[in-house]
């Protein structure tokens, strides 16, 4: 079954939470069931409380999909990060959610305004040879929970690039699984249909945003931040950038979970319920020229044009 979901920084940015600000967890709830998105995964605007958040996802009929996770394993072991993660799992737990998303955020740049992505960190063969077994105990004690790990590459991390998710599915056990994010990918050099056919059997979840490649390349040759990047406009939603995403889905053939909608833009700049409704549509018609059709789990359009 596939079902079609958002993550709310396409409203309101966490890692610069003054970019989409003014707008109301409401109002991105609302928006997305009206626009007939099924879940949401978490944002800074969310309640803490798994009983409040219960009522807010429950009270606009959404589920709550997951939420990112950053991990600190090069700079500390597996115990003491699940014992830091007691309080996210215990969310994730009660909401019923099947993913725990985890991205290693040791010297991380990508919330750092003023540096630029070139200063990302790269790990030294020390460091891969200290994070892989950790990341695969850590996972390890996620299934043991009932949670399955998905990890996400990403841009300004130490996991970014074709060849360093290469070395880290290799190198990590059977119980850490990749989470496809298509914007990321791309930007980051690699194919995210090449990764999908390489990986297929480990995907457990799927980011979908899609890249302004004429953005991405000034960002990389001018030496912009992550967060100017976004601001301007180096990712978009489905259908609106450089994304085959016919052949990422044809390259995964039996995924079954969530497709989530993340693509964090300035909403000033690109309205929300514009955006993620065309993404949803987009989305929509990716999946069943990709034979997904029959096992959408909802909808074919959104529900209201």
């Amino acid at each position: 079954m596939i079902r079609i979901g958002a993550n709310p920084i396409c409203w309101s940015n966490d890692d610069k939470p003054e970019i989409g600000g003014h707008i109301t967890l409401e109002q991105c709830l609302a928006q997305a069931r009206e626009i007939g998105l099924e879940g949401m995964e978490l944002g800074n605007k969310f309640p803490a409380e798994p009983g409040a958040l219960a009522e807010v996802l429950g009270r606009y009929g959404l589920a709550l999909v997951g939420g990112w996770y950053s991990t600190f394993l090069l700079e500390r072991e597996p115990e003491a990060e699940l014992a830091a993660a007691q309080a996210h799992l215990a969310k994730l737990k009660a909401l019923g959610s099947k993913v725990f998303i985890a991205c290693e955020c040791t010297r991380t740049v990508h919330p750092l305004e003023g540096t630029p992505l070139s200063a990302r960190p790269v790990m030294e063969e020390a460091e891969w040879k200290r994070f892989l077994p950790r990341l695969t105990r850590f996972a390890d004690m996620i299934a043991a929970e009932g949670l399955t790990l998905a990890y996400h590459h990403h841009m300004g991390t130490v996991v970014q690039t074709e060849a360093e998710i290469g070395r880290l599915m290799r190198g990590t056990g059977a119980a850490v699984h990749l989470l496809l994010d298509t914007g990321h990918a791309t930007w980051g050099g690699a194919d995210p249909a090449v990764l999908a056919s390489r990986h297929r059997d480990r995907i457990a979840h799927v980011h979908a945003k899609d890249v302004r490649l004429p953005v991405a390349g000034r960002a990389m040759a001018e030496g912009w931040s992550f967060l100017r990047s976004v601001m301007e406009g180096v990712y978009t939603v489905p259908g609106d950038g450089t994304v085959d995403y016919v052949s990422v889905f044809r390259a995964i053939p039996d995924y079954d979970g969530w497709v989530v909608i993340e693509a964090e833009q300035d909403p000033l700049k690109a309205p929300p319920e514009t955006y993620v409704r065309m993404g949803f549509d987009s989305l929509v018609g990716f999946l069943k020229e990709a034979g997904f059709g029959p096992r959408l789990s909802r909808p074919a359009t959104s529900r209201a044009a």
